[in-house]
């Protein structure tokens, strides 16, 4: 597998406060793209990063409206994924990808 390959699955660390807190506990949290699934999530980490994934959970923002400044705004969604590595391990996400 080619490495332009395993950077498809990885569109971006998701950095905030929560995420950041998680990173304590040993978890990591990407934004994926729609046709993400687990298992090619786990490979394409453990290449690229050399780490052992020990769990993988994904989850789906949907699209929503919201009101700011008195018009409708459309917030599109997105997919997520928060990736648990083996205890002692962890990916320093201030060097890039």
């Amino acid at each position: 597998m080619d490495k332009i390959h395993l950077y498809d699955k990885i569109l971006s660390p998701v950095v905030t406060e929560k995420s950041t807190n998680l990173s304590e506990l040993n978890k990591i949290t990407f934004k994926v793209p729609e046709g993400a699934n687990k298992k090619n999530l786990k490979k394409n980490i453990e290449k690229i990063f050399k780490v052992n994934v020990t769990k993988i959970n994904i989850i789906t923002k949907r699209n929503r409206t919201k009101i700011t400044r008195g018009k409708k705004v459309k917030v599109s969604g997105y997919k997520k994924a928060i990736i648990t590595l083996k205890k002692g391990q962890s990916i320093d996400l201030t060097t890039g990808i």
